[in-house]
């Protein structure tokens, strides 16, 4: 057993890390190889998340008393840290996306999270995963506020055309 010296950065560390978080979530990444871990922590860096493993005892410590203490019960055999500090859909859209996209959703799969203080057990947050990023659904939003104006001007401009015919 670790001395407390020795816990108390690696706690520090977590607590650094989930200080003004978005999200979040417990990732159960049994089974993943060398390189699939490796692709998936570059892509955790490309989209500024936090993935980390760490001795669930640890976590444990540092979540006490936070907005993420709920997870402590899901911090049960190996568990993957992912931390969202911008986009609070990111950490487990992306951990789904990945498990998907190489077809090994049986060696990664989302146990839990918390997003924006509340807590979702496992088909809760693979519903937030399914949820677009923000730029998305502004760009969804924009594209849906535009078409409207797009036919009116194109009705106003079939109008004015008639009217110089006649």
């Amino acid at each position: 057993m670790a001395k407390i010296e020795e816990k108390q950065p690696i706690v520090a560390e977590i607590k650094e890390a989930i200080d003004g978080a978005a999200s979040m979530v417990l990732v159960d990444y049994r089974g993943l190889t060398v390189a699939q871990d490796t692709e998936l922590r570059r892509t955790m860096r490309k989209e500024n998340l936090i993935y980390k493993v760490y001795k669930n005892t640890m976590v444990k410590l540092a979540i006490e008393g936070t907005e993420f203490s709920e997870l402590e019960k899901d911090l049960e055999g190996p568990t993957a840290v992912v931390i969202s500090k911008e986009d609070a859909t990111a950490a487990a859209r992306v951990i789904a996306d990945f498990a998907k996209d190489a077809k090994i959703t049986k060696s990664l799969a989302l146990k839990s999270g918390i997003v924006e203080g509340k807590y979702y057990d496992q088909e809760g947050i693979k519903v937030i995963a399914t949820i677009p990023s923000r730029e998305v659904l502004l760009s969804r939003l924009l594209g849906s506020l535009q078409s409207p104006i797009s036919n009116l001007a194109r009705v106003l401009n079939q109008l004015s055309e008639k009217k110089a015919e006649a």
